[in-house]
């Protein structure tokens, strides 16, 4: 059977001075061949010859731009685009720098954030909030500053008998007041004013902190025996009743504790402006600005029988220092350094003992207002003096004493000065 077209077929010969063209049988369909994906193995090659080419694509595009209209190319080579600035490779979209930088912002703030509520939270847990404030009866009206008694007590609690050679504290049981300060921070600016511990006052009546008996009033007595006698709660009754002014929060440090802070933060830089020795203390200073270490600053601060001034100077020695401490202590290099921060915390809360409402906070801003008086921002000095009174103690003059207690209440900026 002859299955070609009868009107005259390529290849049959034609009348027709024009050669037909090519003709396909109706019955014969042209399989479909999959187009195969373009080989990435068969680089261009020069002398690669058509005909071992032939029925494969080598990939290789001899210019036609992929998808013309025209044809023409092997169609197997994708678009090429040029890599923008900053952009990830052929195909991939530029980063977006903007929002790494807000992330990594935000990633920053939490972690600081964390870091700091986990510190606050752990050095809360390591405070001592032994003193209990609601012990002490009939006390003055609130004042509008806010008010601390700082008390730096002889206690060797935690010290060794090495320690305790060291550091010239001797061996003596119990614990007594060394030192006794009021600090007001007020917003016209903080006072620091310092209680001699020879200071003859009035010990009132008080409720005892642990008998819960009460006890009559006691005239004519040195103000450290207040301490001596009942501790704490009777120190803050005593300075209360004699003053009028109303103390807030309670803060107290050994020997120990003192001289483990200065070290932590790697001495307290100090000008010292006359040189003095004493054998009680184990001072040894020459003039100058120095920086001390534990040691000697406890030396520093624990000198009386070096100057005639006696316990007066001290106390002044004891102002300088303790704002000259705070100042270092209160630095961005510390406060944001965990390798000082902890270690001075560590140091400080492990003998610092306070009442029972203090929080971190509240020593913070203790800490900060006697930088503040270091820094200008208010000033330090004696409670006024009036003379001599028995037993080498000291008298305070009454009418300034009123007047400072009262400037202090209302907030307002302390003109009153001391007279030694």
């Amino acid at each position: 059977m002859n299955d070609w077209p009868e009107d005259g077929g390529y290849g049959r010969g034609n009348a027709n001075s024009q050669p037909e063209g090519p003709r396909r049988m109706s019955h014969v369909q042209r399989p479909q061949v999959p187009q195969q994906p373009p080989r990435h193995d068969q680089g261009y090659n020069p002398n690669f010859t058509q005909a071992q080419g032939a029925g494969y694509d080598s990939g290789y595009s001899s210019g036609q731009v992929y998808g013309d209209p025209q044809g023409g190319g092997h169609g197997t080579v994708p678009p090429q685009y040029a890599p923008g600035p900053g952009s990830g490779g052929p195909g991939r979209p530029a980063p977006d720098w903007r929002k790494r930088i807000k992330v990594g912002s935000i990633v920053l703030v939490i972690a600081v954030a964390a870091w700091g509520i986990g510190t606050y939270a752990w050095a809360s847990s390591q405070m001592r909030n032994e003193v209990d404030l609601s012990k002490v009866i009939e006390r003055p009206a609130e004042g509008d500053c806010t008010t601390y008694l700082i008390v730096g007590s002889d206690s060797r609690e935690g010290m060794s008998a090495e320690e305790k050679k060291k550091l010239h504290t001797g061996s003596a049981e119990g614990k007594r007041t060394d030192s006794m300060m009021i600090l007001a921070a007020c917003s016209s600016g903080n006072t620091m004013v310092s209680l001699p511990r020879d200071s003859w006052v009035t010990i009132p009546s008080f409720v005892g902190s642990e008998s819960g008996k009460t006890y009559p009033a006691r005239g004519g007595s040195k103000l450290n025996a207040a301490y001596a006698m009942d501790g704490p709660e009777l120190l803050v009754r005593t300075v209360e009743f004699n003053t009028g002014l109303r103390i807030d929060h309670y803060a107290e440090i050994g020997f120990a504790g003192f001289a483990n802070i200065v070290d932590a933060l790697g001495g307290v830089e100090l000008n010292i402006e006359k040189g003095f020795k004493d054998k009680k203390s184990g001072a040894d200073f020459q003039a100058g600005t120095q920086t001390l270490n534990g040691e000697q600053a406890l030396a520093f601060v624990r000198t009386r029988y070096a100057f005639a001034q006696s316990d007066l100077q001290r106390t002044k020695n004891q102002q300088k220092f303790l704002s000259a401490l705070a100042n270092e202590a209160a630095t961005p290099g510390t406060i944001l350094n965990p390798f000082a921060l902890y270690p001075t915390l560590g140091a400080g809360l492990d003998t610092l003992i306070v009442d029972k409402d203090m929080s971190l906070y509240d020593l913070g801003k203790m800490f900060f207002a006697m930088k503040g008086i270091s820094g200008g921002d208010g000033k330090s000095m004696n409670i006024p003096l009036a003379g001599s009174a028995p037993q080498n103690s000291l008298k305070w003059d009454m009418p300034k004493v009123k007047q400072l207690v009262e400037q202090i209440k209302n907030d307002e900026k302390v003109t009153v000065e001391s007279n030694r």
